[in-house]
């Protein structure tokens, strides 16, 4: 584990978001100084914006966790797709050069085409076939040399609108509501709560270089959510399967999109949990949470 001197700063963008709330409190318990303006706080698309803030603020390290996560509205919108994703990590790689600050930059698995049946290592040639996943691709080709790029997938978090939140809640709500699930898409989900753990220790040692991380083990929408359900107490009966989007072209979500993490222990970090280890810890926040 990195030792932090007292008094470090960090700035986390796109600060409401799940990854940055869960960001804010890893970087906080471990004795940073922490800033994570909202987007109406910052707009990372916005050159002047991010260079008075930084120059300003002068941290140490910048997460960038700002993201437009919706794929069909990236399809409707790439102009903004690409300013959010691909233009903010040019103004930010350009702020961080200017005063020292080391990036840290968070993309996704949706940068690869699914090629079923395979994984992909921090070394496999990207193929984004979306609008959202090219444009975050963009954002990796814009940071500077010696930045920190983590790619992730299937983000699920005690806060904010995500899969096994909406599934808990609507499960406790309604004993009769029924779940349908894709059962096609393999990849590997990852619990925020996890994942900042990780972010900051890179973010810490000032790692360079791609790595994948994700939480451990290979499931689909579908199996996690029996499992979820199981874990909670309720009747994993209540989830059916279906195909998924396998067909729907650029929307569709990479077919096979397991992220490899080959680079975190090479580099002698700790991989994260198996996902089905991390199922309680998250259960327990969620009911904590909701009291």
């Amino acid at each position: 584990m990195v030792a932090i001197p007292r008094g470090k700063t960090v700035l986390v963008t796109g600060g409401q978001g799940q990854l940055a709330r869960d960001l804010v409190r890893r970087f906080t318990a471990r004795d940073w100084n922490v800033h994570a303006p909202s987007r109406a706080e910052l707009d990372v698309s916005d050159r002047t914006a991010v260079l008075e803030r930084v120059s300003g603020l002068r941290p140490d390290v910048v997460v960038n966790a700002a993201a437009w996560t919706e794929p069909q509205g990236c399809e409707a919108d790439p102009a903004r797709a690409w300013a959010t994703h691909a233009m903010a990590v040019r103004y930010l790689a350009e702020a961080v050069r200017a005063t020292g600050a080391h990036l840290c930059q968070i993309s996704t698995d949706y940068v690869f085409d699914g090629t079923p049946g395979g994984t992909h290592t921090e070394w496999d040639a990207p193929a984004a076939t979306s609008v959202y996943g090219r444009s975050k691709l963009g954002g990796e080709h814009e940071v500077p040399d010696g930045a920190t790029v983590v790619r992730t997938s299937r983000l699920l978090s005690r806060h904010g609108n995500n899969v096994a939140r909406n599934v808990l809640r609507l499960a406790a709500a309604n004993p009769d509501q029924q779940f349908r699930f894709d059962d096609n898409h393999r990849g590997c989900v990852t619990f925020t709560a996890d994942l900042a753990v990780a972010i900051e220790a890179l973010a810490s040692a000032r790692m360079p270089g791609m790595y994948h991380v994700t939480n451990q083990g290979v499931t689909t929408w579908y199996g996690f959510v029996r499992a979820l359900l199981q874990e909670a107490g309720h009747d994993p009966g209540r989830v059916a399967p279906f195909a998924g989007d396998v067909g729907n072209g650029a929307l569709a979500r990479p077919e096979s999109s397991v992220l490899d993490n080959v680079a975190l222990p090479a580099a002698g970090f700790a991989l994260l949990p198996a996902w089905r280890s991390s199922l309680p810890g998250f259960i327990d926040a969620f009911h904590a949470r909701a009291r």
